[in-house]
């Protein structure tokens, strides 16, 4: 599938992201370090958290996070609610303030991911897009973006819900994608800094 956004938007929001995903490690790596140290004393294992994760074109990629969650045994969902047994003290203050996703400006950087875009998830989901629905497949998946914003406080909602996995795959996941091809079909570098600007503050 082509991609439907015009080539010149494309080079302003890759240069974008190169230019400010650099300003912002150099800016907050003393941040993502401290964040590091808490949670690798946390955790008692490595402070960042590496995971595969479908991207562009369906290829997959590592996502760089802090880590926020301890192995629990017999426990391994990919889907995470608010009252998640395996989320760390710290990791419910990191993930609160997102500084769990700090990192993932070196996945901008490198050109895994864009600032703005689908959110990035694990396989079995995006890989699966059928027909036009693969749209989405054709940019890079973001930090933030509208279908990120609108369910800001997926992880309470996850929780309320008696099968979380479920509801993620049958109601979450479909809504998310409607969402995100209408972000392409409709897409603008100025609402790309709106999206920013929204998640920031």
């Amino acid at each position: 599938m082509k991609p439907k956004i015009p080539l010149l938007n494309r080079v302003i929001k890759r240069a974008f992201d190169f230019l400010f995903s650099l300003i912002g490690l150099i800016v907050f790596s003393w941040l993502i370090l401290i964040a590091f140290i808490i949670a690798s004393i946390d955790t008692k294992s490595n402070g960042f958290f590496l995971q595969k994760r479908i991207g562009r074109w369906g290829k997959q990629f590592s996502v760089i996070k802090i880590k926020t969650m301890k192995t629990v045994s017999k426990f391994n969902s990919t889907v995470t609610a608010s009252n998640d047994i395996r989320i760390t003290k710290s990791g419910k203050i990191l993930r609160k303030l997102k500084m769990d996703e700090l990192p993932q400006l070196i996945n901008v950087l490198k050109g895994d991911m864009s600032f703005v875009g689908p959110r990035p998830d694990v396989a079995g989901f995006a890989d699966k897009l059928k027909n036009e629905d693969q749209i989405v497949l054709t940019i890079r998946p973001g930090i933030t973006g509208p279908a990120t914003l609108h369910y800001k406080n997926e992880e309470e909602i996850l929780a309320k819900q008696q099968n979380p996995e479920r509801y993620n795959r049958e109601v979450i996941f479909p809504h998310k994608t409607v969402m995100n091809k209408n972000y392409i079909y409709n897409y603008s570098f100025l609402k790309d800094i709106v999206y920013i600007f929204r998640t920031i503050f």
